[in-house]
């Protein structure tokens, strides 16, 4: 354990004698407002990650709906997001609530770059804003309007490297623990493939 610590790094100086300073395109690449291009990316992305804070920790949140789902307004410099149906935990929710800071990253299946979106938001509950929103005459609870304050977009080395598109072959790997496998490992007598069943079946009618 000793040994770990001292291999710890604990300053930003260490960092640059172990990283080459980054290429000017990388450090220029951040503007303040999403862009006809990031406008693009956003248009054709159907799954983002929504990442908060508060005191009480930080929470990492997927968000997913047809592509298009989050809207750009003001020229690229508010974003609004839908909150549909989940299981009501909303962490992210709340801690906007005491802290607006948000990150976002987009992603469109089969490609490989990803664009991210830093800022402020607050949740609205505008009934003219929910109804823009709404999907089969259900309409989100609330809506996420974010102030973009840093967009650009991500190298996609990490997909790359992780073969991210292609792992799957549009089926689900082997041995990937399922719903039901974790509800039964937290909840004693719950059956987990009776729990997948039922969340199959259920699932359709949930989504919005």
């Amino acid at each position: 354990m000793e040994a770990l610590e001292t291999a710890t790094v604990t300053a930003i100086d260490q960092l640059s004698t172990l990283y080459a300073r980054p290429l000017e395109r990388a450090l220029r690449k951040e503007i303040d407002h999403v862009d006809a291009v990031g406008r693009a990316f956003i248009a054709a992305s159907p799954f983002l990650v929504l990442a908060t804070g508060s005191s009480d920790g930080l929470d990492c949140s997927p968000k997913g709906d047809n592509p298009g789902f989050v809207q750009v307004e003001d020229e690229g410099r508010t974003l609004l997001i839908p909150d549909r149906r989940g299981n009501n935990r909303i962490d992210s929710l709340k801690n906007v609530l005491e802290d607006p800071r948000v990150g976002l990253i987009f992603f469109v299946p089969g490609a490989n770059e990803t664009y991210r979106v830093n800022g402020r938001a607050r949740v609205s509950v505008d009934p003219a804003l929910k109804r823009r929103f709404a999907v089969d005459g259900k309409e989100p609870t609330t809506v996420l309007v974010v102030t973009v304050e840093q967009a650009f977009q991500h190298c996609p080395k990490a997909l790359v490297r992780s073969n991210l598109w292609k792992a799957g072959g549009g089926e689900r790997p082997a041995g990937v623990p399922t719903l039901g496998d974790f509800a039964a490992a937290r909840t004693p007598g719950i059956d987990s493939s009776a729990y997948d069943s039922d969340y199959t079946r259920r699932m359709p009618n949930e989504l919005y």
